[in-house]
């Protein structure tokens, strides 16, 4: 594992799309993890929002990961969606009860919360704050406008984060909505992710970026360079962000990531992207 100042990942660790392009020739689903494991030192946990994972399946998530490699989970949609952090104190601790014996493998877990989620129900947030059990992180991220206002609503949101130590998810869909495509992934994706301000702001010490970009690795440099940049500073002040990229089709994510690191690269000093399966499993072959 050659990434060591800052974890990045892709939003999905088992696509089979990526059979052949990323990972090996003949990978299996059982084979996914490990093989993405071997490149990235972080995914984003999408399918916790959705259905919360048994004890054994982690247990096996964690047999096929390295040491340095982290989850970042999403909460389960019941808390931050159906009752909007309302009363959510026993779920909460059901839920992250979840993943004790993954604990060493935690990066932030991810606070989503939905649009129509407004500062008219900051203390809610502020009541969830309060309640997280300090031994892991957290990331929070908002999108209701008024969190955006450059004013009130947005210091208060801040300085709650920064009391608690909790990172704010910066969001970052600008080149996806600027695309004009008949591209169904695009145009699927421009309907499901919201367009909202950035803030390269920190609140903490775990500044998270996730990153919405075009299937077309390179029409994304401009935006991936300007987070070269930010990045490279945070990771200088002592920092240790965490970046996943997003493309619409996913097949381009690994690639995405794959051009960040190396802008990145450029910036600092780091040690280069480890080879991907596909790459080590061609030099195999070209030994015989």
């Amino acid at each position: 594992m050659n990434i060591k100042k800052y974890h990045l990942g892709c939003t999905v660790w088992s696509l089979r799309d990526w059979v052949g392009n990323f990972f090996t020739d003949d990978a299996r689903q059982g084979d996914y993890l490990k093989q993405y494991a071997s490149v990235f030192n972080a995914v984003e946990g999408n399918t916790s929002f959705y259905n919360i994972p048994s004890k054994e399946m982690i247990k096996k998530w964690k047999r096929e990961t390295p040491d340095a490699f982290k989850f970042c989970f999403k909460f389960h949609r019941s808390i931050t969606h159906n009752k909007q952090l309302q009363d959510v104190e026993g779920d909460v601790k059901r839920f992250l009860e979840t993943f004790d014996p993954i604990a060493d493998r935690l990066g932030p877990f991810f606070i989503q919360l939905p649009p129509q989620f407004s500062p008219q129900q900051f203390s809610h947030l502020e009541q969830l704050l309060k309640i997280l059990p300090s031994v892991y992180s957290y990331a929070v991220e908002v999108r209701h406008p008024e969190f955006f206002d450059h004013g009130r609503e947005e210091h208060r949101l801040n300085r709650l984060l920064k009391t608690y130590s909790i990172d704010r998810v910066i969001f970052d869909t600008r080149k996806l909505h600027e695309m004009h495509s008949n591209e169904t992934s695009i145009l699927e994706c421009q309907k499901k992710k919201p367009e909202v301000p950035v803030r390269f702001v920190n609140t903490a010490s775990r500044p998270v970026v996730r990153f919405v970009g075009s299937n077309d690795p390179i029409a994304n440099k401009s935006y991936l360079k300007e987070w070269a940049i930010v990045v490279a500073d945070w990771i200088k002040e002592g920092l240790h962000p965490y970046v996943f990229t997003h493309s619409p089709d996913k097949v381009s994510q690994p690639s995405i990531a794959k051009l960040f690191h190396q802008l990145l690269s450029d910036l600092i000093d780091i040690d280069p992207m480890p080879a991907w399966p596909i790459d080590r499993q061609d030099k195999q072959l070209d030994l015989f």
